[in-house]
């Protein structure tokens, strides 16, 4: 029988021949360009070299990650590249190939003709392991890769899942390409990952039809896209478009802040009614007859002429740009058979066209917009109450180059551009990750990028939070494009949450997503989740001793904490010396960073610190799901540090503010029960217990009106 070491050195061996090709391969490219005729060839076959090195991947990246055995008696090499010899003979086939299929899609009840599977787990391009089964014992195989994989350290940026891709996961990647396919997975299912591999392979499979700038990638904020930006070029397809949902619409100045209930009114589809009505109420009516200097003479327009083609302008099916275009050249042709004159040289036809039908770019027209109660009034029609207009309503800055904006202004100015200027740049295949979230205007601004429907779909109902928290799909799938069916297909193994961090966070699903069933976890983690109970004056730096110490254990770790705690933790950071990076400012890949459980969406870290969880929940009316997210961000370690409960499920829920009840109205007996807490610490820190009495007496005299204090009256406040 051969010896394991004689087998890895059997395979070394190959995969050493096949890295000489993948290198020979690599020099001839290299030198492609100078065997051009001229410069402008040259330029050309430095752009094809340049793309198919990349396509051969990392020169030190393994050559496979899996050899299939058929029952024929035949064997392949599976790869993230596909290899030839200098024959042209395929040495290993990629991925996407027909070829490669087996190594995904065999089981134990459908072996599609595979006899073995055999896992390589490489250093580089060395074998250090080989994980040989047959295939009744396949799915041991694939957990034993997988669980290499999960052993080595997360980073900043997400990896390819191409080695550990599991049955279920390749049947949604491989899936035809001309529908709506929602992927909807629990925390570490791979939900992000498969969907970009998707797109990886439809690249392929459709390559005549479609390239990687036909396809469009929208993540929910610019972490989370800097996070997936290195899977696709590893795969070999450069040129995806990826964009947070913010970053669709004109590029304008951000950072405006504003009430929740004001940005929930302005996600609504109804605000897409608002603003074509606004737009088209600023066409104006001709006088009864328009006089315009041209050639140096006055000429005298009907107005019922001007009329006529004001309404064919206002009757044809573009943009309102092109119908102002359209308009203009009406009244040009108007003047010249009046006058025999050419008047596209005067500015008569050009003044006239600007008073009847003003030219707008997105952002002028809803600064003046909202700046207006009267125009916002006129536009919102029985849609939207008195309440509702005032709520939009708000002074712009004095100058437009100075106004700042609100992330729910984006999608009305990404709407705007769509008005005014007509369709954008529009894509062969959508994909949209962490959709559950999206107001139905972003979605409004995802749909419209479409080109053919088809879209990939990704995101849990169980993770959906902020002022779109919904329980159905189909309060998303009815904004975007219907051209093609909906299919949503659940993925129910959880493979990269570890056993002990999910069971900490499954009894929050009946609270916050009764209707969720909770994913199947496939493997155990290294440690119990920790919990430390401490006082409000040592909630951060026991969060920071905690941190520290997985840093220094070579974790990467994530502090996910809510905003009243963010800066008590980075003074705590500060005060250990500690670097850090801040999700915030969209940063991720120091050895610590802070996030809000917000922007933790669909990130992975070595080890999760969780800070005050009963916070956390009390911060958004879906906070359960808040912290169900929260708790599920590591791949190995979970901590919480927190005051009360670590995972409490009848903490008092921050209700979704309205119109006419102030934000402070939902400071609760519990929260003030903390701050005391946190009060009296920083008393007991700062000044000796003689003369706590004198500092609690002058802190009441800065709170309290003078009357209320020498009276010892109650106020009301």
């Amino acid at each position: 029988m051969t010896s394991r070491a004689a087998e890895i050195a059997a395979e070394q061996a190959y995969f050493d021949a096949a890295a000489a090709h993948r290198n020979r391969r690599r020099d001839d490219l290299r030198h492609l360009p100078s065997a051009a005729a001229h410069s402008g060839a040259a330029a050309h076959l430095r752009r094809y070299a340049d793309a198919a090195q990349r396509a051969l991947g990392a020169t030190d990246e393994a050559v496979a990650f899996g050899r299939v055995d058929a029952e024929t008696g035949d064997t392949w090499y599976v790869g993230r590249h596909l290899i030839r010899d200098a024959e042209g003979e395929v040495l290993v086939v990629n991925w996407q190939a027909p070829a490669a299929a087996g190594w995904f899609e065999a089981t134990p009840e459908n072996p599609a003709g595979v006899r073995r599977k055999r896992a390589f787990i490489c250093a580089g391009n060395t074998i250090e392991e080989v994980a040989d089964t047959i295939l009744a014992e396949i799915a041991e195989a694939v957990d034993a890769q997988l669980l290499a994989d999960l052993a080595r350290g997360r980073t900043g940026t997400m990896r390819d899942i191409v080695a550990t891709i599991q049955a279920a996961q390749f049947a949604l990647i491989r899936a035809p390409r001309d529908q709506v396919l929602v992927i909807e997975g629990g925390p570490g299912t791979g939900k992000s990952a498969v969907a970009l591999h998707r797109v990886s392979w439809l690249l392929f499979q459709h390559r005549d039809d479609m390239s990687a700038q036909d396809v469009l990638v929208v993540g929910p904020h610019p972490t989370f896209v800097r996070y997936i930006g290195q899977v696709l070029p590893t795969l070999g397809d450069d040129g995806v478009e990826l964009r947070d949902v913010g970053r669709l619409g004109p590029d304008v100045p951000r950072g405006r802040t504003e009430p929740d209930a004001v940005a929930r009114i302005k996600g609504e589809a109804r605000m897409a009614g608002l603003l074509a009505r606004a737009l088209d109420a600023r066409i104006g009516a001709p006088d009864p007859a328009e006089r315009l200097l041209v050639g140096g003479r006055f000429v005298a327009l009907p107005g019922v002429e001007v009329a006529e083609a004001l309404a064919a302008a206002r009757a044809a099916t573009l943009p309102y740009g092109g119908r102002r275009g359209l308009l203009r050249d009406r009244l040009t042709a108007l003047v010249a058979a009046r006058t025999g004159l050419d008047p596209a040289r005067s500015e008569a036809v050009g003044n006239l066209t600007d008073r009847l039908w003003p030219p707008q770019t997105p952002a002028g027209f809803l600064r003046d917009l909202l700046g207006s109660t009267a125009r916002l009034r006129a536009a919102a029609g029985d849609e939207f109450t008195p309440a509702e207009v005032a709520a939009l309503h708000r002074r712009g800055a004095d100058r437009l180059s100075r106004e700042t904006w609100s992330a729910a202004d984006l999608p009305l100015l990404d709407e705007l551009a769509h008005l005014i200027d007509g369709p954008g740049r529009r894509y062969a295949h959508v994909v949209v990750d962490e959709a559950q979230d999206l107001s139905p205007m972003q979605l409004r601004a995802v749909a419209r990028r479409s080109a053919t429907g088809s879209l990939t779909v990704v995101g849990d109902l169980a993770q959906s939070t902020g002022n779109w928290a919904r329980d159905s799909w189909d309060e998303v799938l009815t904004h975007l494009p219907t051209v093609h069916p909906a299919r949503i297909t659940p993925l129910r193994y959880g493979y990269r949450v570890p056993r002990q961090a999910y069971e900490t966070a499954a009894p929050l699903l009946p609270v916050a997503a009764p209707g969720v069933t909770p994913v199947e976890v496939v493997r155990d983690g290294p440690a119990d989740t920790g919990v430390h109970r401490v006082g409000l004056a040592e909630l951060a730096g026991r969060a920071v001793t905690v941190a520290r110490g997985h840093a220094e254990a070579g974790r990467f770790v994530g502090i996910v904490c809510p905003p009243r705690q963010r800066r008590p933790v980075e003074a705590a950071l500060a005060a250990n010396g500690m670097t850090w990076s801040s999700a915030d400012r969209g940063e991720l890949g120091g050895a610590v960073n802070l996030i809000s459980p917000q922007e933790a969406k669909g990130l992975e870290f070595d080890a999760v610190v969780v800070v005050e969880p009963v916070e956390i929940v009390a911060s958004d009316e879906r906070g359960h799901r808040l912290l169900y997210v929260a708790l599920t961000r590591t791949t190995g370690h979970l901590d919480i540090v927190c005051t009360g409960d670590p995972v409490p499920l009848d903490a008092p829920v921050r209700p979704r503010p309205s119109m006419d009840d102030p934000a402070d109205a939902t400071f609760t007996r519990r929260e003030a029960h903390r701050l005391a807490e946190h009060l009296a610490g920083q008393l007991r820190g700062a000044a000796p217990p003689a003369f706590w009495a004198d500092v609690l007496a002058e802190l009441r005299a800065s709170l309290l009106p003078e009357d209320a204090v020498s009276s010892g009256r109650p106020t009301d406040g």
